[in-house]
């Protein structure tokens, strides 16, 4: 039900209440008065709600761009100016968009190792290597068969064709053990530094209390990888300033630690500043943040805190300096939301208004914001809502331009000027 019906309804049940209690308790003057100032009472909250931000037109919209796409999960353009989009689907395909048509034959047919029966399983998202147009390398990180554990791979371009990557040229840098089929985690990144990060889910409910406390596991948390060496056992380097680097008890790889599903995050490219999506449990979602070149070993929380709100009251909690606590976060129950969905800053020029803003929504509600760090504060802006989008992700194409990713209706749909 869309939560403003909710709350409609709610208040007119309790003034149903009042107006029965009303009707065999009092006289029938304060009743008349009493009917007034409630009739004024429901008319204020109707307008209200009515001209909330939700009713009135908003500076923004989406029209489709792209259809015929298998259960997108994510998009992104290669850094070589041929203005395509690589597409990963959940089934375990890379489409290609060229000319905004899908081409018909994808990038990338992995979908015989892939498992995706799971809700948050499948080829969850792709990554570009900064020597892409040299190298043609680019990062896939999936769930897969037979045992559900989660891989980061490299393949490469064809030297033939640069719409086509042979699966056979799979080599695996990273493959991680998982405990459930939720919670895997899902996105990469390089950041301004050159590194590849990575984050893991905490392996879901059933692994409470979470391993996203637990450094010497590499679950619920943020990685980081010099991928540049890739001919060692292991098939990557820890950067020397990780961390945890040289520390026999934890896990090198780590960068930062206490999330719980980090579904998407991005790196401004212009700042270098850092957001992560993570997706909450019971109550809330939040945003975390980090300024360019910060962030080492920060820990944000789970699962001692939801959000900035306690989650396990039976366990020591660690003093509040220890840890980092998120820019933004809202209430499932105050926007019908269920699920953040991390998105990118803009720099795109069709929406000037929005530069520098990071944009993200949430899969459940449909709602698209707009955030504006200002010091250490967050200005936010609602800027639509999505009806009927399964908002899996972003898609961001060469000009900057964003996308809404739509996993049911298999599209992409393009944020405008309204």
């Amino acid at each position: 039900m869309d939560i403003r019906l909710r709350y409609i309804l709610i208040a007119l049940g309790i003034i149903a209440v009042i107006v029965v209690v009303a009707t065999l308790l009092l006289p029938r003057k304060v009743r008349l008065g009493l009917y007034v100032v409630l009739i004024l009472i429901a008319g204020g909250a109707w307008a209200y709600v009515t001209l909330s931000r939700d009713f009135l037109p908003s500076s923004y919209a989406i029209e489709p761009a792209i259809s015929g796409l298998q259960q997108p999960t994510f998009g992104a353009a290669p850094p070589d100016g041929s203005g395509r989009l690589f597409v990963t689907g959940k089934l375990g395909v890379v489409q290609v968009v060229k000319d905004g048509e899908v081409l018909e034959r994808p990038l990338l047919d992995i979908s015989d190792r892939v498992a995706w029966e799971g809700g948050e399983q499948g080829l969850l998202s792709l990554a570009f290597h900064p020597d892409f147009q040299e190298n043609g390398f680019f990062y896939l990180y999936y769930t897969a068969r037979p045992d559900n554990r989660t891989v980061l791979s490299r393949f490469q371009i064809s030297a033939d064709d640069p719409d086509f990557a042979p699966a056979e040229g799979e080599a695996v840098l990273l493959d991680i053990p998982q405990l459930a089929t939720h919670h895997n985690g899902g996105h990469l990144a390089f950041g301004p530094d050159g590194y590849l990060y990575l984050g893991v889910g905490d392996g879901g409910d059933e692994n409470w209390p979470s391993t996203a406390q637990d450094a010497g596991n590499i679950l619920g948390s943020l990685l980081r990888l010099d991928v540049n060496d890739s001919g060692g056992d292991p098939p990557y380097q820890i950067p020397p300033d990780n961390p945890y680097a040289g520390d026999t008890e934890a896990r090198p790889e780590i960068w930062a630690s206490g999330l719980r599903q980090p579904w998407r995050f991005d790196f401004d490219p212009v700042s270098g500043d850092l957001y992560i999506a993570d997706v909450g449990a019971q109550k809330r979602e939040e945003i975390n943040y980090q300024p360019a070149g910060q962030g080492a070993g920060a820990n944000y929380g789970w699962m001692y805190y939801e959000g900035t709100s306690q989650f396990l009251e039976d366990r020591d909690v660690p003093s509040e300096p220890e840890l980092t606590f998120p820019v933004v976060e809202y209430d499932h129950l105050a926007l019908g939301g269920c699920s953040i969905t991390g998105g990118y800053v803009y720099r795109g020029q069709a929406l000037p208004d929005l530069a520098g803003k990071y944009i993200y929504g949430d899969f459940c509600s449909g709602f698209v914001w707009s955030l504006e760090m200002d010091g250490d504060k967050a200005k936010i802006d609602r800027l639509l809502r999505a009806e009927n989008i399964r908002l899996a992700s972003f898609a961001k194409d060469g000009d900057g331009e964003l996308y809404l990713v739509d996993l049911g209706g298999g599209s992409l749909h393009k944020l405008v000027a309204n």
